[in-house]
């Protein structure tokens, strides 16, 4: 299978690579631009673990080949934080511990943004609802929901993923 040429930015750098037209983002994101803060959980959608933001919209990158994204734009959990900053939402699962072994917390904090983004004052149960595509084994979602309502009021206006 020959291989294609892709550009994707990627945390506002934009990366040229050539891959194999089957390589999922996922795979290009953690293997091919070293940001492993996105996770492999499933490869089958079920888990969200690798959840990112792909033109201002949160996507299980599991789901998407690495050359449907040619030419826009990702930003993953390593692309929050901005200028030594952490972002509203980074703070807030560090202030309200809505982590314990942090594996889900990445694709929930990308579901989160983009739930924040569409809905700046979302309900408790909106919330659940907005990261229902993302699962966590240790939590038991109090502190993520928690996290999530506080990150609400702190969110920055008018700025997209």
């Amino acid at each position: 299978m020959s291989k294609k040429e892709i550009t994707i930015t990627v945390n506002g750098t934009a990366h040229t690579a050539s891959v194999e037209p089957r390589m999922l983002l996922t795979h290009f994101i953690r293997d091919v631009m070293r940001q492993t803060g996105t996770h492999v959980g499933c490869d089958t959608t079920s888990c969200g673990a690798c959840t990112v933001s792909l033109e201002g919209q949160s996507v299980k990158s599991c789901t998407i080949f690495a050359v449907q994204a040619d030419g826009k734009s990702i930003v993953t959990v390593e692309g929050l934080a901005q200028n030594g900053a952490l972002h509203p939402i980074q703070e807030a699962f560090k202030e309200h511990h809505a982590l314990q072994c942090g594996f889900c917390t990445p694709g929930m904090m990308l579901s989160a943004v983009g739930l924040l983004q569409r809905n700046p004052n979302p309900t408790e149960d909106e919330i659940r609802w907005g990261i229902s595509g993302n699962l966590c084994r240790c939590t038991g979602y109090q502190n993520i929901v928690k996290a999530i309502q506080d990150a609400a009021g702190k969110m920055p206006k008018g700025v997209k993923l």
